[in-house]
């Protein structure tokens, strides 16, 4: 159903202020590529001395990384 046919009548009105502290991408899973990235061997270590999950942390610090610089 497109969004022109839906009955929003019993819907209660908001204002943004109800929206202020809402999350943002909260729910947002990206689609994952898997490649082959060649990575100095310390930076891959020093990584993984901080435990379980240096992928995802990888992951994280390039996305901080791509936001900040797409703000610009």
């Amino acid at each position: 159903m497109p969004d022109s046919q839906i009955d929003y009548a019993d819907a209660p009105q908001t204002n943004p202020d109800e929206w202020r502290d809402a999350a943002i991408g909260k729910f947002y899973r990206p689609i994952k590529q898997q490649l082959t990235l060649r990575i100095d061997a310390d930076v891959i270590e020093w990584f993984k001395r901080q435990g379980k999950g240096y992928q995802t942390r990888i992951n994280e610090l390039l996305r901080s990384v791509m936001t900040k610089e797409a703000k610009h």
